[in-house]
Formats: structure tokens, sequence, C-alpha cells
């Protein structure tokens, strides 16, 4: 993997704009995981070290993290919305925050309560957590936690309280914590369990973002924000009427596949075939019949961290219905009492709706030097499911080799988990069924 520079080495300080219950720097509140690496792969002088954390076993349990060790923050990700909910500078002393024309943070310009006060001005008393000994004070969107000597506790009580602005030794305590997050709510945001307060602020009306798609099998996709009904049998045509123009155009071939330009109106289908219409920003894939020009099959992308596909596709927040659910229309489907399968359904539930299945088909995804190892192929009737197997309390620490590194939009990304025998595993987070030692998640599922 290249690196323009080691870990830890960062030759100073950076400075970003603060913008307080809105981000910092280009980074935003509610933004989308892969608008995020975005940013990165903008700035590769800048955030030439990052780091992509997640939890494993649990994988809508605690957050998705992206963090700069070098610069001292990170940000944190709804597990399901994937959306920027809260931003945290860990380390003040090596981020430099700019509000309005002054400077705060960084190793000259230290981030003292008298500082903080001078700079945003007064605000309402804070509140003590007397276990962490952590003293946290608030401003709309913004909080700074402060860390309070033990011998000077009793300036604090439980509660809201003011704290002085120093210490009876003439010293004044220095931030250790600052919390951005969006203030729409009314929530205070800080250490502890106040951080799980913060959320991503709400989507603005009409967005497509992590739009239901109901899916009846064998028969049709309806999106709920816009209401378009895309059937199987429908035409290119039809598609780009409901849908609107594909992100591209992805052309099998026998021994290679081809990205075209979704300028490209006409499927090259005399060299292979099918082809796909991807839309990645509604975590879609739609393949046509090369011959008749009818869709044939549709592949919704979860998105979850430690699949090869991980950020090349929004996720799809996808409703599918059972076969006791097919027939009738979406609003009698919705009026009655359905299983349905979910991003967020167990692997076991899904067996439960549709029954078992049988042994899966391994699927390689078609490179040496993949380092995400083979997928599982779970298939039903109308429905198949991709899984990656893994070994669950085995752990992961990778870094991305130079083949990959298009997937993740930075040649400096590193993805972290855990480390076990000197082998290396990168895991997909879906959904999970025990199989004796083993675990099996979903990932892509195919409507065919």
């Amino acid at each position: 993997m290249l690196r323009r520079r080691c870990e830890g080495t960062a030759m100073g300080a950076i400075a970003l704009d603060l913008r307080p219950g809105i981000g910092i720097g280009p980074f935003s509140l509610g933004m989308p995981i892969c608008e995020a690496f975005a940013q990165i792969e903008q700035q590769p002088n800048i955030y030439d070290v990052v780091h992509v954390k997640y939890f494993d076993e649990e994988p809508l349990k605690l957050d998705i993290v992206i963090s700069f060790p070098d610069h001292g923050f990170h940000l944190r990700f709804d597990p399901w919305s994937q959306r920027l909910r809260l931003i945290e500078i860990f380390d003040v002393k090596r981020l430099q925050m700019r509000y309005s024309t002054s400077l705060i943070g960084g190793q000259s310009t230290l981030a003292t309560f008298v500082a903080v006060y001078a700079l945003f001005g007064p605000t309402y008393p804070g509140i003590f957590d007397k276990d962490r000994g952590i003293y946290t004070l608030f401003y709309p969107g913004l909080s700074f936690a402060f860390p309070i000597p033990s011998q000077f506790t009793d300036c604090c009580h439980d509660g809201g309280v003011e704290l002085p602005l120093e210490f009876p030794d003439g010293t004044t305590p220095v931030t250790c914590r600052v919390s951005i997050y969006d203030s729409s709510s009314g929530k205070k945001v800080g250490v502890g369990s106040l951080m799980d307060k913060a959320s991503a602020p709400p989507l603005p009306a009409g967005s497509i973002y992590m739009e239901e798609v109901q899916v009846k099998l064998g028969e049709e996709l309806y999106f709920t924000v816009g209401s378009q009904h895309i059937p199987f049998g429908a035409s290119p045509q039809d598609v780009w009427t409901e849908l609107g123009r594909p992100c591209g155009i992805h052309q099998k071939q026998v021994d290679q596949m081809v990205i075209h330009s979704a300028s490209d109106l006409r499927p090259r289908t005399t060299l292979c075939g099918d082809y796909f219409y991807n839309y990645f920003t509604r975590g879609l894939d739609i393949l046509f019949d090369g011959q008749t020009h009818k869709i044939k099959k549709f592949v919704l992308h979860t998105n979850y961290p430690g699949h090869a596909d991980f950020n090349s596709y929004i996720k799809c927040n996808f409703v599918i219905y059972g076969s006791d659910s097919v027939g009738g229309s979406f609003q009698e489907v919705n009026n009655s009492i359905q299983r349905v399968i979910t991003p967020k359904t167990k692997w076991e539930q899904v067996k439960e709706i549709l029954g078992d299945c049988g042994r899966a088909a391994i699927q390689t995804q078609g490179s040496a030097s993949n380092p995400f190892g083979s997928t599982l192929v779970y298939g039903y009737q109308n429905i198949a499911f991709e899984a990656l197997l893994v070994t669950v309390d085995l752990s992961l620490l990778f870094e991305i080799s130079q083949a990959w590194l298009w997937k993740f939009r930075s040649n400096r990304l590193r993805l972290h988990g855990y480390r076990i025998n000197n082998q290396f595993f990168i895991i997909i987070i879906v959904t999970i069924v025990q199989l004796c030692n083993k675990s099996y998640i979903l990932d892509s599922c195919y409507v065919i």
C-alpha cells in the first residue's frame, strides 16, 4: 500500500472551519458515507492516514467510524442509514478549529475553558459527570468536555453547575473532546451516554436517499418516494422515464466486463448480450436481456463495510414481501399482516419466510488480488441472496491492496478490526446466521 508518510508523523496540526451544528471542514452532518470518502479522495495530502472501523458481530449496533488519527478527529455514521450523525475531536492538540476569524486548538492555541468562553461567549451551566470526572459545556450544536482533576471536583456538583474559569491554584481546564452534532432535536450531546443522543439531521423533503423500495417477487419494484413502478419486462426507455439517467451501463462479455458511459443510449449488445443499468445512488442494478431488451433481473445492494462493493453503492432500503403476499396492489399488501425481508432481517427469519434453500453456490470475485474472499449465493424461486462466510470472534486487520484502491476512492484507507494467527480477513457485515462455528451474512439480493 502506498503512503506519503507513516502514521503518527504528522508535520503539524491542520486548520478546519468549525461550523457548530453543521460540520467541520468538508464534512457536514447528515452526509452519506460515500460523500465523506469522496472528500477524502479530493484531499489526499491532508487525509492520507484513514481508518475505517465497524463492529463485525452486530453490524447495526454500533457506528461505522472514519477516523483520522493524525488529525485527532473522527466521523461517526449511523450504521443503518450510513449518514454522518456526530463529529468528535478526540485530540484537540492535533487539530486547529477556525471559528469566525479566530483559531482554537492545536499546539499553539490551547482550547482552555477561558479560551472557549472568550471565543464562543457565555452559555448555560454545563453538566458534571462525577464518574468520569468530566465537565461538559454546551452550545447549540457544539459541546466541549473538560477533565476535572480529582482535587478540584468539589468545585462541581451533580446536575447543571457552573464551572469557575480558573481553579484555586490559578490553572484553567483544557478541553479533551469536542463534539459537533445536529441541534434541531434540542438534545445535549457529549461524552459517555450523551454521545448516543446525536442523530443525523432530517432529510430534505422529497429526498430519495434510503428511499423504501418495495419488492413483489416475480412482479415489480415500487419506489415509495416518487411512486414509480418498475416491473419485470420493462424496457430501457421505461426505466429512463421512471428513474432517470443511469449512473453507468455495465455490459457483460465472454472474457471481460466493460464499463460504458451512461451517455451511450444504445447498449452494445452485439458483443455481450445482457447488460446492466447501474443506479449507484439508489443501490440498484437492473439487468436487461440482450436480445429482447426487457428487464430480467434486479440487484439490490446493502453496502455494508467489508464487502468488495462497499462504497460503490448507496444502501438500498428494500422491503421484500414473502410469497404469501404476492398478489393485489401494494396498498392491499401494506394493509395486511405480512412477514417481510429487509436489510435488518436475520438469516433465520429469511429461512422462516422463504424456507430452506439447501446448499449455496460459491461465487468468486474474479481476481486473485481480491482481499475479500469468495461469497455464497443462496437461491430461491424468484430471488437469490449473496453472503460472505465469516468466522465469528475472528478478527481483522487489513490494509487495502493497490489493486482494490478504486473500491474505496482513496489509496490510503485502512479497514480495522482484529487479527488472529497472522491471517487476514475482510468481513462483510449484513445479516448473520449461525452455522456451527461460522456465520453467513446477507449481502446483495438478486430478484430474478
